[in-house]
């Protein structure tokens, strides 16, 4: 079997590609392993590198090291490949993916911890083809997120500070809602949304957490949708869908399981920005399905992308926003 460290050397502040090395060759002095180190040139190298291996045919062990944007292009690569299984060192900044595995996220940092770990399927959200691990997002959090990246390359500007820049531009300055129709397994919604998210996973953006019953291998996604409101009104409805706690907004909240999501811009609105696990894309409509146990992904003994599933925050009344 061929152990590969898939390393981005642009990830987080600083570069750890002699720091990945370093453990790569002790790795496999301490055992015996077949090492190799390679480093993603472009956006899309690290899908492309690891669609490459796994189509070699060969049982190989991808640990991906990077944020959580090398993270997803890893996935897309594996995805439906049985021969292949990735995990995570962490060099990212945000690192949100691994938040679901609660207190072992901190023993992906040694490979010495994940080399001999157990190997678990995990579902996915397909989203227009691409392919995507913890939320599928598309609203006024998405168009954050990407406007976040945008004003990252400006001058003088840190991390806080364009998402700073991104919210006041997007919040202060924009219409929070947008017209959409919205088909949730043949139910149509048509209604002004200030976000719909599909959720695998429970945490992104920095740790924002909608739905914490999300669980990501057991074949259902989550979707909350949340009605446009007043700008007043969504300073204060954020912390809540932040901490999974929009059940406390039945009016303009609702969170539903459904296998196939479609959204539609209307005529006469902007197209639809999705967010997926931190990559944007634009479309005129959004096509969301559950893909069950697409990848294979290893981790720490004992460990679980379960960990911190929160159960029963969400009353049963809760399932429905008013027509």
């Amino acid at each position: 079997m061929r152990h590969v460290f898939l390393i981005n050397p642009r990830a987080g502040k600083r570069d750890r590609t002699a720091r990945i090395r370093a453990l790569a060759d002790r790795l496999a002095a301490a055992h015996g392993l077949d090492c190799q180190c390679l480093l993603t040139d472009r956006p899309g190298g690290a899908e492309a590198l690891s669609r490459a291996l796994a189509e070699a045919g060969e049982s190989v062990r991808l640990y991906v090291c990077g944020g959580d944007g090398t993270v997803h292009e890893a996935a897309n690569g594996l995805a439906g490949f049985s021969n292949a299984a990735m995990t995570v060192i962490p060099t990212g900044t945000g690192n949100d993916f691994l938040k679901n595995f609660g207190p072992d996220a901190a023993k992906f940092s040694d490979p010495e911890n994940l080399w001999d770990g157990p190997e678990f399927p995990l579902d996915l959200i397909d989203c227009n083809g691409r392919l995507c691990l913890t939320i599928a997002c598309s609203g006024i959090d998405a168009r954050i997120a990407d406007t976040v990246h945008r004003y990252g390359s400006l001058p003088l500007l840190s991390g806080r500070g364009s998402y700073l820049l991104s919210v006041a531009v997007n919040v202060l300055f924009k219409p929070i809602g947008r017209r959409w129709r919205v088909e949730l397994d043949g139910e149509v919604l048509e209604d002004n949304f200030a976000l719909v998210s599909v959720c695998n996973g429970r945490y992104y953006g920095g740790g924002s957490m909608p739905v914490p019953e999300a669980r990501m291998d057991d074949g259902m996604l989550h979707t909350i949708l949340v009605k446009n409101v007043p700008k007043r009104t969504f300073a204060r409805l954020f912390p809540a869908y932040s901490a999974g706690d929009c059940w406390k907004f039945p009016h303009i909240a609702r969170v539903v399981t459904a296998r196939q999501v479609v959204i539609t811009a209307r005529p006469g609105e902007e197209d639809i920005v999705t967010c997926l696990d931190g990559e944007s894309l634009r479309s005129r409509e959004v096509h969301l399905h559950l893909a069950d146990k697409q990848v294979n992904f290893f981790g720490p003994a004992g460990c679980s992308p379960n960990a911190t599933v929160r159960e029963g925050r969400r009353p049963a009344w809760f399932c429905g926003l008013p027509r």
